[in-house]
């Protein structure tokens, strides 16, 4: 299969990977072949890349980080939990939910299993889901981004925990937000965005009355938009007064951010945003924590469609988890134009002169 821009795909083209609605449930199966209606109704819900069938590539398969039943879990449970909490009278400050933590810890444990049990981590995140889905998608990704640091760092289960349940939960506070505001388009006026920013303290205050909610993970939804520099919010906090659980899961956040398509902006390639994340090292955010994250990106995820300088057209086949950014490139178009109909692979670490120069 192959990834592909929504703007390249065309009637008779086939879904090679399952399309998640706002709710974890599938939308489009694969093996749906694509009318133009199709297309047109994955554009309006701000699907803007599928994985597409493709004889010259059927074997090559991008996997998630988790399984596809861990995904879909994670995601019926925070879209349940969210959902479920913006249905609530807005004096839900300091309102119990019964057993969040123990449900979250059971969710977050599945993805730990997940990840715990690969050979090699490397982060290629593979779901597709509607723009009305993106809180839910959002931190679940985030969570799964977080594991993989804490993983990294040598954490204990308990620790884990913390960070996981932090991370799942951390834009919590957003519940109590209009909905309007969550991908306005264009600038935010200054209420709005005092509006918007105080989800941080409205998240911290919920989850802190949960009987069973570490207090370090409701610190997650505090402390996530503070910077390493003393630019963030609510408190300004700098360096080391932001704790390490808060300063993994802002990474993460931002990471994913980048790397998703929103109402008002095209999505970052997972290139750019690492270098993005590299320029804000110990200004936005710790170095060393962004060092240990970016070992474990996949700055060009297998199926990615690629441009290489020599003009030719690839797909990504391989990646080596210690030379991410040359991975084994398979050529399907030649530099004329020419579609291959006998493909043949070249591995950038054996050429040193050839780079890759986008994706498509």
């Amino acid at each position: 299969m192959k990834k592909m821009h929504i703007g390249s795909v065309k009637p008779g083209d086939k879904i090679a990977r399952t399309i998640l609605s706002e709710t974890g449930h599938i939308l489009l199966g694969t093996g749906l072949e694509l009318n133009q209606r199709y297309i047109d109704r994955l554009k309006s819900m701000g699907i803007d890349t599928v994985y597409i069938e493709d004889k010259n590539t059927d074997d090559i398969v991008p996997e998630d980080v988790i399984n596809d039943i861990t995904r879909r879990k994670a995601v019926e449970t925070v879209y349940k939990t969210m959902t479920g909490l913006m249905d609530q009278p807005k004096v839900k400050g300091r309102m119990a939910v019964p057993d969040m933590g123990k449900e979250f810890r059971n969710v977050f444990g599945d993805i730990i299993g997940d990840l715990s049990g690969r050979k090699e981590v490397l982060v290629n995140l593979v779901n597709l889901h509607s723009l009305d889905g993106y809180l839910f998608h959002h931190s679940v990704n985030v969570a799964v981004l977080a594991g993989i640091i804490g993983l990294a760092k040598g954490y204990n289960r308990n620790q884990l925990l913390e960070l996981g349940v932090g991370a799942l939960l951390f834009d919590i506070g957003m519940t109590m937000m209009p909905k309007d505001l969550w991908n306005k388009k264009g600038a935010l006026n200054p209420e709005e965005r005092a509006r918007i920013e105080n989800h941080t303290q409205d998240g911290f205050n919920l989850l802190r009355y949960q009987y069973d909610i570490s207090l370090l993970s409701a610190h997650c939804a505090l402390q996530h938009h503070e910077r390493y520099n003393g630019t963030g919010y609510p408190r300004k906090l700098e360096n080391k007064q932001i704790h390490e659980y808060a300063q993994i899961v802002g990474i993460a956040d931002v990471y994913d951010a980048l790397t998703s398509h929103r109402s008002y902006r095209q999505h970052y390639t997972p290139n750019e945003a690492t270098e993005y994340l590299f320029a804000s090292g110990n200004a936005l955010f710790d170095l060393d924590l962004v060092r240990l994250f970016v070992k474990y990106v996949a700055v060009y995820p297998v199926a990615s469609t690629v441009v290489l300088n020599t003009g030719q057209v690839g797909v990504v086949s391989h990646v080596d988890p210690k030379a991410v950014h040359r991975p084994i490139v398979r050529i399907i178009q030649e530099r004329d134009g020419t579609a291959l109909s006998s493909p043949y692979e070249i591995d950038l670490q054996n050429h040193n002169n050839i780079v890759i120069t986008k994706t498509i």
